[in-house]
């Protein structure tokens, strides 16, 4: 708790105090696409500014990001989209393979996301067992990201530590043009097209996007062939009444590099792991995702949300076996929210339910490429049969006391069952027949407070349970059932404050969380899946800052801070160790200039500002790192923009990321290395 007091000491310099009175703000001044306050930014696309109101109803921390906050710089994936929200932790290990984890969610995954529903106009991109990856995301094909920091994600009917992120896909109404061409690329072989099209004719609207991508990668064995479509159909039946079909689907193609020891590293970050050039390990999948939704004002009061989902995928994946597995899921959700008042006090409320359904058909093959260059799938080795359901049914309330002040409360119940079949594979004997199911029930409260003042700015307070239950790569079977892996079960209370004063716009959210029986994962090897065990007691407490200040009406200095102190409390192993891969500081800062003639300049900085532990037992740190950035533009025409990227000026070899591991030895592979100087650049043209 002391190192939380003095983190919250140190923003006193960050934020502006709420003591200060109020400035009329200048309409001039370009305001965050990332902060969010209950004040409209008259620069916000309305469907923008629309998002930040609803989200600003919420007693917590959550952010609105806009594709106008980072469509004029190289962005590939969602660390790129997300590198201004405050509390995200988003590094790239190699191509579109992001580690996403807010708070602390998922932290020792060796791979893929976990502890944080990551969405797409409320669609999952996690498995129905909440494994999931965030590749199949295209940061062109999103009109903006809703982030919900934490149980403020209950809006989803999550429960998870780290909450909920939905990047909402454009519409024919709100993409901002009728056609667009957009061509950028750059170094290491990097090429970028997408073509779009928006329309909208009378009660019916289009938005259509096809993107291709093609780079040779930083580093060898580092290549990507992409491919992302969009096809989004709306129909109004009058104001809060519609109806929408979208698809969206994926061709991915990527080689894996693998993870360095930290020998490997310092010699030559570029090179590649020797497993994964032997293995030609690569990651492949096609994919689709479609949602039938509808939004429909049922009354002055009440409004209804919902949508049936159904997602297919394919997955070819070489590493230390070639793994082929193809699942489908498939669900439903449904929210109604509503406005009005009880004992003549303002009040609102949201509920609803979300089902979700998954199986997935794994089989493992011998990855022949390891004895012959000319190799590729062999015999089997495994095969199994992997059935999850899921059921949500939450709901939340808000009642104001007074006109400033609201009390609120909500909770969600959840059920979660794991169905899993095993064959045995002949000449295999570590391989058994098994049937085998798990069924896990919680119940998650939450309660909260909300201040707000008649210029907008808010404080809030809120107090929540998480549960998490594990997936099935957690739950390992073995021939006599699933190993022990009990789910995660966490109380986070957060304080925070968000809004403007004169030049300043802030969001600040202090939170600990105590958690039993964290899910924590370790590297076998840099080619094996992870093993996961749970820990009895952790604790995640931090900072969540960001501070935009329009400096003059033509500069504007932009920050975010992100404290994380995640630990063991009394383990019988390791103590009151940090926990792995998340540095303590993690800072970024850009200051941009736009001039009137059209073109803008804003150098930045992303710093790693101390060493984070590679192990458990921390007994090794990989290095922190400064890297600077220089982002230019220049809008040629109200129709054709351009913009040049440079990453990385100096050149600095750093780790941009790190897997976990028991205790470090020399011969420990879990550092990913960032990518070198790069210089990028495209053109956009609307019309």
């Amino acid at each position: 708790m002391k190192s939380l007091l003095l983190a919250a000491t140190a923003i006193a310099a960050f934020v502006p105090p709420l003591a200060h009175a109020a400035d009329k703000p200048d309409a001039d001044t370009e305001v965050s696409s990332v902060i969010v306050t209950a004040r409209r930014n008259p620069e916000d696309p309305p469907v923008v500014a629309d998002a930040r109101k609803r989200l600003s109803e919420t007693p917590g921390a959550v952010s609105v990001i806009s594709q106008e906050s980072y469509i004029n710089r190289q962005t590939l994936a969602l660390d790129d989209m997300l590198r201004d929200a405050p509390g995200v932790y988003a590094q790239r290990k190699w191509g579109g393979d992001i580690r996403i984890s807010i708070r602390g969610s998922g932290i020792g995954n060796a791979n893929h996301n976990r502890g944080l529903l990551i969405a797409q106009d409320g669609v999952p991109l996690n498995e129905a067992d909440g494994y999931g990856d965030s590749q199949v995301a295209d940061p062109l094909n999103t009109r903006y990201a809703e982030v919900y920091r934490g149980g403020n994600a209950l809006r989803f009917g999550g429960a998870l530590l780290g909450g909920a992120i939905n990047m909402v896909t454009p519409t024919g109404k709100d993409a901002g043009f009728q056609n667009q061409v957009r061509v950028d690329g750059g170094s290491y072989g990097l090429l970028r097209e997408h073509v779009a099209i928006a329309r909208q004719s009378g009660d019916w609207d289009v938005y259509a996007a096809g993107t291709n991508q093609t780079s040779q990668g930083w580093r060898s064995q580092s290549q990507q062939d992409i491919q992302f479509g969009s096809l989004n159909i709306g129909r109004s039946f009058g104001e809060d009444r519609e109806v929408r079909f979208i698809v969206n689907g994926s061709n991915i193609k990527q080689q894996i590099p693998g993870a360095l020891t930290l020998a490997q590293f310092n010699a030559n970050p570029r090179r590649t792991a020797a497993a994964s050039l032997g293995g030609g390990q690569a990651r492949n999948q096609r994919g689709a995702r479609g949602s039938l939704g509808a939004t429909w004002r049922v009354n002055e009061d009440l409004v209804f949300q919902g949508a049936l989902y159904v997602v297919w995928k394919d997955l070819d994946h070489p590493i230390f076996q070639v793994i082929d597995q193809q699942s489908r899921n498939y669900g439903a959700f449904g929210r109604f929210d509503w406005d009005g008042e009880i004992g003549g006090k303002r009040a609102d409320a949201f509920f609803g339910a979300w089902y979700r359904q998954g199986d997935l058909d794994s089989n493992f093959f011998i990855n022949l490429r390891l004895v012959d260059v000319r190799g590729g799938r062999g015999a089997p080795t495994s095969r199994s049969l992997q059935n999850a359901k899921a059921l949500d049914v939450f709901g939340e309330g808000r009642l104001f006391v007074t006109d400033q002040l609201a009390v609120v409360a909500g909770a969600t119940w959840g059920q979660a069952e794991r169905d899993y079949t095993s064959f045995a594979v002949p000449g295999f004997p570590a391989t058994f027949d098994l049937e085998a199911d798990k069924t896990y029930n919680w119940v998650s409260p939450r309660v909260g407070l909300l201040w707000q003042n008649e210029a907008g700015d808010q404080v809030f307070a809120n107090l929540t349970r998480s549960v998490e239950p594990p997936n099935f790569s957690s739950m390992t079977p073995t021939n006599v059932g699933f190993t022990p892996v009990k789910a995660q079960k966490a109380w986070t209370g957060e304080v925070g404050a968000r809004g403007r004063r004169g030049p300043f716009t802030y969001d600040v959210t202090l939170y600990r969380a105590e958690l039993k029986d964290e899910m924590l994962q370790y590297a076998v090897s840099s080619s094996i899946p992870a093993s996961t065990f749970n820990a009895d007691k952790t604790m995640h407490q931090g900072v969540e800052a960001a501070l935009d200040w329009a400096v003059a009406p033509k500069w504007r200095i932009r920050q975010t801070w992100t404290y994380s102190d995640f630990r063991f409390k009394d383990d019988v192993q390791y103590g009151d160790n940090r926990l792995p891969i998340v540095p303590k500081h993690f800072y970024r800062s850009e200051v941009r200039y736009d001039d009137p003639r059209g073109w803008f300049v804003a150098p930045s900085v992303e710093w790693s500002a101390t060493d984070q532990w590679i192990d458990y037992a921390n007994t090794k740190k990989a290095p922190g790192y400064a890297i600077l950035n220089l982002n230019a533009g220049w809008k040629v025409t109200p129709a054709v923009s351009l913009f040049v990227d440079a990453r990385n000026l100096t050149d600095k070899a750093y780790v941009s990321n790190t897997q976990a591991a028991t205790t470090w030895t020399a011969s420990t592979a879990t550092l990913w290395p960032g990518d070198g100087r790069s210089v990028f650049g495209g053109v956009t043209v609307n019309f």
